[in-house]
């Protein structure tokens, strides 16, 4: 087995082996992918059966390996082979995975064809220098998911997420969020049966005229929130007409009972529940691990499947607008089987986002991996923006013929058409043409043996069984149940202070068993105009409502660190109770409750006709406010602290609010950023060394041909002599004449320059190997200090440092403490 460092490098795929275009012959060096080529987008063109799935695999796998998380469409059910790694590739393992009708045609029992599967992986993984060691390391580098969109079989997709308004970023691009609201109203009338023209279609332009006033207005939507809208608009015209002139409200009472009859259906309640369609939370694990998250659309309807695929990348569209840019490869978006999705002609909704994405996401560090076995089916002006091309045997000469094409639109001028038409000819399965646009031209080669076990398509049921054990242990922990809800009117604060240090908490103080027990007065007391009264909205019914009272503060806390450049804001609102026994009458801030409500929000007087509890003496005295401000700018001096995570490595601090999760996935990025150019600096660094010793080499090869060359004349030269003068003592008149004497002594000085020269041909022997031992040092230096890189920018395992920063006194403002009138309900606070 050859060694794997051949192929185990940074940001390099190893996706096989050169092959001989004529011959087919394999080279016995690796075929190494740049991985940064990917920013470009590649396209993999094969008809059925030859090997294109198992090249995509092989892909997403070495993308795996590099930590490179990736979005996988999957309308066959082929993907799913992912989760089917065996480290110890023991017979048991494939058991499990086989095809019981398989084994039967075969003529062998489940378990001898388990076993035959089982050698034939591990053959084939030693036959391409591969073993189980390198999959458990690809089982290690990255988590794998299957999510199956409208059904409970993997793990749920809810699609209220890709109602919500988009970001900021997205919503500031007017082309980008006219083609998202124009490509989701599509794909939503798409679901009911409409086929709606997005210019003609009354249905189709009142749906984007509500997402579109919803979301500039920063305001999420949900399906039953949107059929509200279409029977009750928020606007009075539609263009120049009013909107019954445009749309009458009885036709679009039909619209919302379409929609509405979609809502209830049975099935489709699996379409809202599940994990959100968020594309960063689906990329990494809670830890913050890479994933491979699979889509399997197989078991969905052409019309779900189009609705989904849209969704989705829209999704990926908003996710990459939010991201900052990259030169480095952040993400992979795989599609297998295109066919449909981007057509030539037709614009079905997903046409739109996919071309999009081909033209920007390079600069956002996203690249597509597109793939399909019906090339003329395919919008090759869109393709031109791809720079990888991966070619198999293609069905007919007509797919041929297009894929010339639009390779010729790709490469443009340089494009050497008769050789790739020769090329395309003469392939064989698993035998690819590699095309792109970064070498300096096409390559043949063999694709290497998947780690993954192909088995073909996943069921529903082997679906079920692979995610039923990541559903029983993917519970939320209570942490992560918790969420933090934006103030009202106003934006949510950005970090997340540890919480002030409890003692009794305001909803105990404000309707404990002690309050509860005591007769509740019937009206509310009668105050000082000076104490600062409010009341907080009523949820719900007011039968059983009792209003009692807290103190709600309002404050603002600044943090800053120039050092670090953090500066942030964070607003409070603070509701603390009374305090009981000897400290009654007195709040307690350092068990106030953070609120989620803002002033605006705040009623101007009580909801008539309910109860109000007991009021503590000081709180009816003005006087005691000015003291209880005081308390609480202190209170939040003392115990507001911004937590902030920094990494000791890359000296990257996290950004207020920032989780460790999310901190660590950017530091992934920026770690990656550095990684690479660190490694363009060490090549930098060893390429003027590596040129010094190649041209030592060519030298020191020249002087040893010269010192053999000299070594053979004197040799010649040597015989020459010494047979004249063997001769000549032999056949002369005197034996032993001077003559002869004289020819005997220059024959042995003739043999000594021979062995001279001899030994010189050694000596620059020896010099030439010591020179390619020296370039192998080189090369091992230089991968000894790659692998250092690796792991000294690597997040994962990273401790991190916590930084607190402490506001100052100057920095702590208190703008309001108000006596708060709570509503409570059967125990339990009933605001909100």
């Amino acid at each position: 087995m050859a060694d794997v460092d051949a192929y185990e490098k940074l940001g390099a795929f190893y996706l096989g082996r050169p092959a001989d275009p004529a011959s087919g012959a394999t080279r016995p060096e690796p075929l190494l992918y740049d991985s940064r080529d990917l920013l470009t987008h590649a396209l993999c063109v094969g008809m059925t059966g030859s090997g294109k799935t198992g090249l995509c695999l092989s892909l997403l796998e070495e993308a795996a390996i590099d930590r490179i998380p990736a979005l996988v469409i999957d309308p066959k059910g082929d993907l799913g082979n992912l989760l089917l790694t065996f480290p110890e590739l023991r017979p048991a393992d494939f058991a499990a995975w086989i095809d019981p009708g398989e084994a039967a045609r075969r003529g062998k029992t489940p378990e001898e064809f388990a076993a035959d599967q089982a050698a034939a992986w591990r053959d084939g993984l030693a036959e391409w220098d591969q073993s189980g060691e390198r999959i458990a390391r690809l089982r290690e580098a990255a988590d794998f998911a299957i999510y199956t969109p409208g059904s409970e079989a993997g793990l749920p997709v809810s699609i209220l997420a890709s109602l919500a308004a988009p970001p900021p970023e997205l919503v500031a691009d007017g082309d980008l969020l006219r083609d998202r609201i124009s490509t989701l109203a599509g794909s939503l009338l798409g679901l009911l049966g409409i086929d709606a023209d997005p210019v003609r279609s009354r249905e189709h332009i009142l749906l984007s005229t509500l997402l579109d006033d919803a979301w500039r207005k920063g305001e999420n939507l949900d399906l039953a929130a949107l059929l509200g809208r279409i029977q009750k608009p928020p606007m009075t015209r539609i263009g120049v007409l009013d909107l019954e002139s445009f749309f009458p409200a009885a036709d679009r009472f039909q619209l919302a009972m379409a929609l509405n009859g979609l809502l209830a259906a049975p099935g489709f309640q699996a379409w809202l529940t599940g994990e959100p369609l968020d594309v960063e939370r689906m990329l990494h694990s809670a830890s913050g691990k890479p994933r491979v998250a699979i889509f399997s659309i197989a078991h969905l309807s052409d019309q779900e499947r189009m609705f989904f695929v849209t969704l989705l990348l829209n999704q990926v569209l908003g996710w990459m607008r939010s991201r900052p840019g990259t030169t480095s490869l952040r993400a992979l978006l795989y599609m297998d089987e295109i066919f449909g999705y981007f057509p030539p002609v037709a614009e079905p909704p997903s046409k739109r986002p996919l071309l999009t994405l081909l033209k920007q996401a390079r600069a956002y560090g996203l690249g597509l991996v597109l793939a399909t076995q019906n090339p003329v089916d395919l919008d090759y002006k869109g393709l031109s923006n791809i720079g990888t091309w991966f070619l198999g045997r293609l069905q007919t000469e007509r797919d041929k013929k297009r894929v010339i094409e639009g390779l010729e639109g790709a490469a443009g001028t340089a494009f050497d058409r008769p050789a790739m038409e020769r090329l395309l000819s003469g392939l064989e399965n698993r035998v690819f043409l590699l095309h792109n646009v970064h070498e300096d031209g096409p390559v043949v080669f063999r694709t290497r043996w998947a780690m993954s076990y192909l088995r073909g398509p996943l069921t529903r049921a082997e679906v079920k069984r692979l995610m039923d054990p990541v559903k029983a242990a993917g519970a939320p922990t209570a942490a992560e149940k918790v969420t933090s809800l934006p103030l009202s009117g106003a934006a949510a604060p950005a970090a997340t202070p540890p919480p002030l240090p409890p003692t009794t908490t305001a909803a105990a103080a404000a309707g404990g068993a002690g309050e509860a027990a005591a007769p509740a007065p019937a009206a509310a007391p009668v105050l000082p105009p000076a104490v600062p009264q409010v009341w907080l909205p009523l949820r719900g019914r007011p039968e059983g409502v009792t209003y009692r009272p807290a103190l709600l503060g309002f404050a603002r806390v600044h943090y800053s660190d120039a050092k670090k450049g953090i500066e942030h804001a964070e607003e409070l609102a603070l509701l603390a109770g009374f305090g009981s026994g000897a400290a009654a009458g007195a709040p307690d801030w350092y068990a106030a409750e953070r609120a989620a409500i803002a002033e605006a929000d705040l009623e101007p007087g009580p909801a008539a006709g309910l109860a109000f509890g007991n009021l503590p003496d000081e709180a009816a005295r003005a006087r005691s406010y000015p003291s209880w401000r005081k308390d609480l700018e202190e209170c939040l001096y003392r115990t507001r602290r911004l937590e902030i995570f920094q990494s000791p490595v890359l000296g990257e601090a996290s950004r207020p609010g920032e989780s460790e999760r999310e901190f660590r996935v950017r530091l992934a990025e920026r770690a990656r950023e550095r990684r690479d150019d660190e490694v363009e600096k060490l090549r930098a660094k060893y390429a003027d060394r590596a040129a010094r010793l190649q041209d030592r080499i060519r030298r020191a090869e020249q002087a040893k041909e010269k010192q053999a060359e000299q070594a053979r004349q004197q040799k010649w030269q040597t015989g020459l002599s010494f047979g004249a003068t063997v001769l000549g003592a032999l056949f002369g008149r005197k034996a032993l004449s001077r003559t002869n004497i004289g020819g005997v002594g220059s024959a042995v000085r003739g043999v000594g320059r021979s062995m001279q020269e001899s030994r010189d041909v050694e000596h620059a022997e020896e010099n030439l190997e010591a020179l390619k031992q020296d370039v192998q040092e080189l090369n091992a230096a230089l991968e000894k200090e790659i692998d250092a890189l690796e792991e000294r920018f690597d997040p994962e395992d990273e401790e991190l440092e916590t930084i607190g920063l402490k506001p100052r006194r100057t920095d702590v403002e208190v703008r309001s403490v108000h006596l708060a009138w709570v509503p409570w309900r059967d125990g339990q606070p009933a605001w909100g």
